[in-house]
C-alpha cells in the first residue's frame, strides 16, 4: 500500500545527514560532558561548539542558548522563570496558543495567582493589535506577553516586529513559542528583539527529545530541575550530546537550503490549494492558512463542507497521515481549542484537517491524497 506523510507539523522525518552525524557521535562522544578527563572534555567541547553554531543563526551569544529536552520544556522553563524569578505578575496571551504554553499559564494562574489576559482575535485567528496595546497600557504590573510566531494548527504568522515593538514601548517582556518557525524562517533577534524563544529539533528534520530555550542575556535564569548544575546551572541533567549535534546539523541544513526548500514546499502547498478547490469549491481554509504571505508555507488547515468523524481513520487506512482539527478526529471530545476559539458553532462542527508539508513532500503525494479525499466529498 502506498503511504503518504502529510503531518510534518507534528514531526518531520529525520534527515539522513543528521542520522550520520548522530551515529558518529555515538561512537566517538561517549564521555560524560561533566567529567574532567579527556573523554568528558571532548564531549563538552562539541556541545559548546554546537551551541555557538546554533546561536549564530539567530544573531545571539552562545551563552543565551540553553539546551532542553523539547520545546515544551523550554516553554515551561521560560514561563516559570518569568513568574518565579523575573517578577511577572500578569501574562497576556491568546486562546489559540499551543498547550505547552496555555496549560502552563493556567497552572501559574492557579498556583501563583498570576493575572491572565487574553488578547482579542478575529475570525481568522489574527491578533487584535489595538486590543494588545490597550491591555499593555491598562496596568503598570510587570507583564509578559506570550504569543507564538507561527500557529501550529492554522499556520498564522504573527507580526513579530509589531508585537516586539509594542512590548518594548510598554516595558513588557516578550516570549514567543517559535517551534514551528525555527528552521523555516530567518529569526534575527537583534532586528526583532524578543526576550525568549523556543525550539524543538524534530520540527526541522532533527531528532526528537532535544530543543533549546533562548534567554536574552539581560535576564537571569534559575533552574526548574536541580541536581547536577549542567547547562550553566540552568538545567540539571546530563546533556544529550548526540541529539544536540543532530539538532545542530539539522539547523545548518535547514538554513543552508532555506530558499530552495521554501520555494519547493510553497509550490506543493499552492498546487494542493488549487486542486482542492477544483474538487469542491465549497471547501474553506481555516485561519490564514491559504494566504501564502500570511501563513507558514508548511501548514494548510482545510475545512470540509461536511462532518465526517471517521475521515482521519479512513485516510489512515489508505496510508495517508494527517491531523484533525475538530472533535472526534483529535481523540478529544472538546475538539480543537484553536478552531473553537475562532469559528462559529456551525463551522466548528464541520470536519477540519491539517495538512502539513516538508521538503520530502511531492506533488504525487498530494495527488494521491486528493484522490482519496475526493471519494468522501461526493
Amino acid at each position: 500500500m502506498k503511504t503518504v506523510y502529510l503531518d510534518n507539523a507534528a514531526t518531520t522525518p529525520m534527515d539522513v545527514e543528521v542520522i550520520k552525524v548522530m551515529q558518529e557521535s555515538m561512537l566517538t562522544n561517549f564521555g560524560n560532558p561533566s567529567s574532567t578527563h579527556q573523554f568528558g572534555r571532548k564531549a563538552k567541547a562539541v556541545i559548546e561548539t554546537a551551541r555557538k553554531n546554533i546561536a549564530k543563526h539567530f544573531n545571539v551569544s552562545s551563552s543565551e542558548i540553553i539546551f532542553t529536552s523539547s520545546g515544551t520544556e523550554a516553554n515551561n522553563l521560560i514561563l516559570y522563570n518569568a513568574v518565579l524569578n523575573l517578577g511577572v505578575k500578569r501574562i497576556i496571551t491568546s486562546k489559540i496558543e499551543h498547550h505547552a504554553v496555555l496549560h502552563v499559564v493556567y497552572y501559574l494562574q492557579e498556583t501563583y495567582n498570576i493575572k491572565v489576559d487574553f488578547v482579542n482575535l478575529n475570525e481568522l485567528g489574527e491578533v487584535d493589535l489595538q486590543d494588545l496595546e490597550d491591555k499593555l497600557t491598562l496596568s503598570a504590573e510587570k507583564t509578559l506577553v506570550s504569543l507564538m510566531m507561527i500557529n501550529n494548527e492554522i499556520g498564522n504568522i504573527l507580526p513579530i516586529d509589531k508585537i516586539s515593538s509594542l512590548c518594548k514601548s510598554n516595558n513588557a517582556l516578550f516570549h514567543s513559542d517559535t517551534v514551528q518557525a525555527i528552521g523555516h524562517y530567518i529569526i534575527d533577534l537583534q532586528k526583532n528583539p524578543i526576550d525568549f524563544i523556543t525550539a524543538s529539533a524534530h520540527k526541522f528534520h532533527g531528532p526528537k527529545g532535544v530543543g533549546f530555550a533562548y534567554f536574552n542575556k539581560q535576564h537571569t535564569v534559575k533552574p526548574m530541575l536541580h541536581g547536577g548544575n549542567q547547562e550553566k546551572g540552568v538545567r540539571s541533567s546530563t546533556e544529550n550530546v548526540h541529539a544536540i549535534l543532530g539538532m545542530e546539523k539539522a539547523l545548518k541544513i535547514a538554513y543552508t537550503n532555506l530558499t530552495k526548500d521554501l520555494q519547493q514546499i510553497t509550490e506543493v502547498k499552492t498546487y494542493f490549494i488549487n486542486k482542492l478547490l477544483d474538487v469542491n469549491s465549497q471547501i474553506a481554509f481555516n485561519g490564514l492558512s491559504s494566504q501564502l504571505d500570511k501563513s507558514s508555507y508548511t501548514i494548510l488547515n482545510v475545512r470540509l463542507p461536511l462532518k465526517n468523524n471517521m475521515l482521519l481513520f479512513n485516510l489512515d487506512l489508505m496510508g495517508i497521515a494527517v491531523s484533525g482539527g475538530s472533535a472526534c478526529q483529535s481523540g478529544s471530545s472538546k475538539g480543537s481549542h484553536v478552531l473553537t476559539a475562532i469559528l462559529n458553532e456551525v463551522e466548528a462542527k464541520k470536519t477540519s484537517v491539517r495538512f502539513s508539508f516538508s521538503k520530502f513532500t511531492t506533488k504525487q503525494d498530494v495527488d494521491y491524497a486528493l484522490q482519496k479525499i475526493s471519494s468522501f466529498l461526493f
